[in-house]
């Protein structure tokens, strides 16, 4: 791999990182009952759970246009 180059390995691990500190924020503001949250406190979560959502979707994006690609290049070869 080069300098610069990404690994699409890589790429869903720091997602599935990224998901569970997501899930453990919401279990320790769970855990201390929803009227103790304060506004801060569920807004960054809203704002972090929006994040991984938009993370997911850019990674399902990256997979369909692969596949496109691939579609392409197969009806491509059965043509010719």
């Amino acid at each position: 791999m080069s300098k610069g180059s990404i690994s699409f390995t890589s790429i869903i691990a720091a997602y599935n990182q990224m998901q569970s500190k997501v899930v453990s924020a919401v279990k320790a503001l769970a855990s201390k009952g929803g009227c103790s949250a304060n506004p801060g406190q569920f807004i960054l979560l809203q704002f972090q759970m929006a994040q991984v959502t938009q993370v997911g979707e850019s990674i399902s994006n990256i997979i369909s246009q692969v596949n496109s690609v691939i579609s392409n290049a197969i009806r491509n070869q059965k043509t010719s």
